[in-house]
């Protein structure tokens, strides 16, 4: 019996109204179109899918589009959508590929690509791909089947990958061959001028100059954290005040961060975010130091959160020295302290360890104490043990 296809996912998203004209972006994506991938990644709330959205609504190529979800991690139901995304464009391709998906032992693979390819080849005209929300395959089968696609794709084709994480492709290969194009949070952060015109004609809000630079310093040009501040203000009468006070402990704000973000991580993680969460700057040693794990996990970890793209910005070349953004930041100390106040006798305690552990060690480097312990009330209370 053959697989149903859910027709909403090939759909491209439609715009909203009012949307930010970004032509810096859109120049840079045009620009990518002659190389083989053009790799979007960057946290939740960045804007990825409407960038792409607008993008293709003004490209001269057929696209042909693809919203992943989880059920995609199975081999043979990612390659069947694939298909069902290109036969958008092209509806006799794919047809004996499809039938070799379905058949009770289908062949390896590669046979499978190969012979997809091959159609794809014979394709009269260039065309885009779009996988958008890459970041919910979690199978090794599926990276390698796109690995191969992209090894071997045909010269008409440009593929177009939206996610939160970095995906498991040869992306080093890609970029010193120049055929990877790469848009990362710092390229698709809003702005000045594009977050006036979202907060006041998007939005409907008339800020001032200097209330749209405070908030857009604020949220570090994050656009989800932009339209939450814009419908927490709705209505309000002093937007100066409410910019000052806008953290990561803001309800919408929280709700978002929450559910978008924080709680889609293992407990492992979960745990070193929270525990990290008093440092203003993390290292790979210092984080080790805090949370008495052996040497080389904080690295690691950091490495990790750098790749997945979750709110972690490097401060140095080297990837050594990195900094959480300031809402999640905010966020993550607003947990840790509900964390520990779950055992009230001694939360401030557990929390004050972390800060005693990470000065020793910022001592015995011989590097300044006091911005690392910015957030730690209690310093003025204690003194290193000796």
């Amino acid at each position: 019996m053959p697989t149903p296809i859910l027709a909403t996912k090939l759909y491209i998203p439609r715009l909203r109204p009012n949307v930010v004209s970004r032509p810096r972006l859109i120049e840079r994506l045009n620009e990518g179109l002659h190389r083989k991938l053009t790799l979007i990644a960057a946290p939740a709330g960045f804007g990825k899918t409407t960038l792409i959205s607008a993008w293709v609504a003004g490209c001269d190529r057929q696209v042909a589009w693809l919203s992943l979800d989880k059920g995609e991690s199975d081999p043979t139901l990612f390659l069947t959508y694939l298909v069902a995304a290109l036969r958008t464009i092209a509806p006799d391709i794919g047809v004996g590929v499809l039938g070799a998906l379905q058949s009770p032992q289908p062949p390896p693979t590669e046979s499978i690509l190969a012979a997809l390819l091959n159609e794809i080849t014979a394709f009269p005209d260039n065309f885009v791909l779009v996988l958008d929300d890459y970041h919910v395959i979690e199978a090794k089968p599926v990276d390698q089947a796109l690995t191969y696609l992209v090894e071997h794709q045909p010269p008409q084709m440009h593929l177009v990958i939206a996610t939160r994480e970095d995906p498991q492709l040869p992306l080093a290969r890609l970029r010193a061959r120049g055929q990877l194009t790469e848009l990362r949070a710092a390229d698709l952060r809003f702005t000045p001028s594009e977050a006036a015109g979202f907060l006041n004609q998007g939005m409907g809000l008339n800020l001032s100059a200097e209330d749209i630079t405070a908030l857009e310093t604020r949220t570090e040009g994050w656009i989800a954290g932009l339209q939450l501040a814009a419908l927490s203000m709705q209505g309000q009468q002093d937007s100066a005040s409410f910019i000052t006070s806008f953290t990561g402990s803001h309800h919408f704000v929280l709700d978002y961060l929450v559910e978008e973000v924080l709680g889609q991580q293992p407990e492992s993680i979960q745990t070193f975010l929270l525990r990290t969460s008093i440092l203003d700057r993390l290292c790979g040693p210092l984080c080790d130091a805090v949370l008495l794990t052996p040497s080389g996990t904080g690295r690691a970890t950091l490495e990790d959160l750098e790749r997945a793209n979750l709110f972690l910005a490097p401060l140095d070349n080297e990837r050594r020295w990195y900094r959480y953004h300031h809402l999640f930041a905010d966020l993550l100390r607003q947990r840790l302290h509900q964390s520990t106040a779950s055992s009230p006798g001694d939360a401030e305690s557990q929390v004050n360890a972390l800060h005693i552990r990470a000065s020793v060690w910022y001592e015995d480097h011989g590097l300044e104490v006091a911005r690392l312990l910015l957030y730690w009330p209690g310093w003025s209370r204690c003194r290193r043990p000796c």
